[in-house]
């Protein structure tokens, strides 16, 4: 932790390159568990986003362990570690005037709350992909779930290691009856939100 370090302000601040995007910077932060469709909203999300000209850039949980955080374990305090690190990238990301959409796991309220803590109020978009455990299971596009029940993978999501849904998300997108909505229409309600709360225009 270093003491001897000071804030240096720029002269171009995060009102003029929202100005400059015609957009309002902000988080979007997909979770759920592994297999309830985060990345292909994700991607879906920021195709039809930039169809519209707006700029996204995806923090794909996967993605960002091959790089920043490839030093880091599936161990608690790693994960947790994992998650804090996204966090700092996301609000620059949004500090920048772009929408930032994260999608990953973070399966503990705590860490998905602490992320929200450093973006200032109304910043921080919280979508959990509310799909249950046997669908995910079902699908198991990784081979994750079949790994974790023959004990090869420990502290697995969903199976030996707790998730804890939101409590107080900004969109829920879930099963209705037998049908899922396509990634496309999942990612049109989030547009939705988006519009109706003023991001898509600075």
């Amino acid at each position: 932790m270093s003491t001897n370090i000071v804030w240096h302000e720029c002269s171009v601040d995060r009102l003029e390159r929202q100005r400059l995007l015609q957009q309002k910077g902000c988080v979007i932060w997909i979770t759920g568990l592994s297999g309830s469709g985060k990345s292909t909203l994700a991607c879906a999300l920021s195709r039809a986003l930039h169809s519209r000209g707006n700029l996204t850039y995806v923090l794909d949980g996967d993605n960002v362990r091959h790089g920043l955080n490839r030093d880091l374990s599936f161990r608690a305090e790693d994960r947790a570690e994992n998650i804090r690190r996204i966090g700092e990238v996301a609000k620059l990301f949004s500090d920048s005037g772009i929408i930032c959409i994260a999608s990953l796991i973070s399966p503990y309220r705590k860490d998905r709350d602490a992320c929200r803590a450093m973006l200032s109020e109304g910043n921080f978009i919280e979508v959990f992909m509310d799909i249950p455990l046997e669908v995910c299971e079902e699908r198991d596009p990784k081979g994750l779930y079949k790994l974790a029940r023959a004990g090869k993978i420990r502290g697995f999501t969903g199976i030996d290691d707790p998730y804890e849904p939101p409590l107080n998300c900004e969109v829920v997108l879930q099963q209705t009856g037998g049908d899922y909505a396509s990634p496309s229409d999942m990612a049109e309600t989030v547009i939705s939100y988006l519009e109706e709360k003023g991001y898509l225009k600075a």
